[in-house]
């Protein structure tokens, strides 16, 4: 196994992929010297430490081994995370030891990894302002951002770390050394930047291009050459490129699929997410005439890949943690339960904005815990925490990564005219966690609302099934118990299916086999 990977990584270096990169020799070449190859490892958007799809691909451990094997045969290795994986998971939304998770494992895994530096996405920020700085301050490896600062009532600073007899701040690019067989040094240096698509008032982002562009012309003077390790959308990485027309590579994140872009003489590349794929960089330097050679290959992270021992036990800390907590919801949360032959999409921006697959089959679980005895049914798309795509073979744990809140389904009935004024609101919502995914309920051209193909009647009573986050009206202000149009709320025993929205889907999607 370990010659089959070597193999295909030495395959990068030839690859018809590959792209030169010519930089000015900023002084005279030594003489005798060779070249520096350097192997950059590239993950992003990782939500999950362990494998996904009963194992089919992903998990941290088995990247470990990957990096580990690559090391062992070419010293200046790297491995850089691209941004989002503090949050969502579904181990982040547990308790440990009093306090709540909220990242806690990640740190954990990616010390045990011992990754070499990290750039913040916007999922970071979902974290609290005290929890991510402890977050920060309980990571080994390094941060790097230039755009990303610490809002206070005070002042705008970068954010820090903890170290030892003191607090670091988070510096807009790092640099790091490496070596050829001689021991001839050079330096290279990587900078960071994300999007500004999650306002916190803890939060300041300054400009992506002009960061991009004060980090690198601040990066360049220091070191041999300057890559990227961003969170932006793949517009945003190909503007930056044109910006910095000598920038060879970056290692982006934020969309959840694998690509391969050239922009000029940059390299974009983006891994899947939840290292179901990673990127092999190899990139070879010239010490006489300061060329830089840049091939990159996607390596499918698969169930035939084994496992870093070291970073395998701290994985199994945590996933112990997360079987206790599933089986007091389901017997068997690993066993496959459904399989999706197309993708469903649990991405936040599509469930926040359209109907999408993946909401409907949690409305039609809702409807089904009732023996579809109801109307139809509603969720407020924010529930749906996943921010990913699932296909193939569906397990229970996968169910409660969509909705790691859980929740009961109520069935609540209400008279028509409140019932379109919910639908009408939740339209209205678009871009926001209160935007609705539904069941039976449509609109047709002329904006009607209808149930079940006709029209809502304002007059009638509506029995349906909802979420019970959504009756507390803090998406919906106005959809509360004490609204004089909910005429009767029924809430589910702890047997019930409905007593849990996740248990309910369960059941669904067991029934569909």
């Amino acid at each position: 196994m370990k010659k089959t990977l070597l193999f295909s990584f030495l395959l990068a270096i030839l690859c018809s992929g590959c792209s030169i990169i010519n930089s000015i020799p900023k002084e005279d070449p030594i003489q005798g010297a060779g070249a520096v190859t350097l192997k950059f490892i590239q993950i992003n958007d990782v939500y999950e430490i362990s494998p996904l799809n009963g194992g089919e691909y992903g998990g941290l451990a088995r990247v470990a081994y990957i990096r580990d094997s690559i090391k062992k045969d070419f010293p200046n290795t790297f491995m850089f995370l691209a941004g989002d994986f503090l949050n969502p998971s579904l181990l982040g939304t547990l308790k440990h030891e009093g306090e709540a998770i909220k990242g806690k494992h990640m740190v954990d895994v990616l010390n045990a990894m011992e990754i070499d530096l990290v750039t913040f996405g916007n999922h970071e920020f979902d974290l609290s302002e005290s929890e991510l700085q402890k977050r920060l301050d309980e990571s080994k490896f390094k941060w790097t951002s230039a755009n990303v600062r610490h809002a206070t009532e005070e002042k705008v600073s970068p954010f820090t770390t903890k170290l030892e007899y003191t607090n670091a701040p988070i510096s807009d690019y790092v640099t790091f050394p490496a070596y050829d067989e001689e021991g001839n040094q050079i330096q290279f240096a990587v900078f960071g930047v994300t999007l500004p698509s999650n306002p916190k008032d803890y939060v300041s982002y300054e400009n992506i291009y002009e960061s991009s562009k004060r980090a690198y012309k601040e990066a360049i003077q220091k070191s041999d050459f300057v890559v990227g390790l961003t969170h932006v959308s793949i517009e945003e990485d190909l503007e930056i490129a044109r910006l910095l027309r000598n920038l060879p590579l970056i290692m982006g994140g934020h969309e959840h699929f694998n690509m391969l872009l050239k922009e000029g003489r940059t390299i974009i590349t983006k891994a899947d997410a939840n290292a179901k794929t990673l990127y092999v960089h190899t990139l070879i330097y010239n010490l006489r005439t300061k060329m830089l050679s840049v091939a990159s290959e996607l390596v499918f992270v698969g169930s035939d890949v084994p496992s870093a021992p070291k970073v395998e036990r701290v994985v199994k800390k945590w996933e112990d943690l997360l079987d206790d907590k599933l089986k007091e919801v389901v017997d068997s949360p690993y066993d496959v339960i459904y399989k999706a032959d197309e993708i469903l999409d649990g991405t936040d921006d599509a469930n926040r904005s359209k109907q999408t697959n993946l909401g409907g089959i949690i409305t039609k679980s809702m409807a089904h815990a009732y023996n579809n005895k109801v109307a139809g049914a509603i969720v407020n798309g924010g529930s749906i925490r996943i921010d990913d795509n699932l296909q193939g073979n569906i397990t229970s744990t996968d169910i409660f990564r969509v909705l790691p809140f859980g929740g009961s389904v109520l069935k609540v009935q209400l008279r028509g005219s409140l019932l379109i004024e919910v639908l009408e609101y939740g339209n209205n919502q678009k871009g926001s966690g209160a935007y609705l995914q539904r069941h039976n309920f449509t609109q047709n051209s002329k904006g009607t609302w209808l149930v079940q193909g006709a029209p809502i009647n304002p007059k009638y009573r509506y029995t349906i099934a909802i979420s019970d986050f959504l009756m507390k009206g803090l998406d919906i202000p106005f959809l509360t118990q004490e609204n004089k149009r909910v005429l009767k709320v029924y809430t589910p025993s702890e047997k019930e299916n409905a007593a849990d929205i996740r248990k309910a889907i369960v059941n669904y999607l067991k029934s569909k086999n």
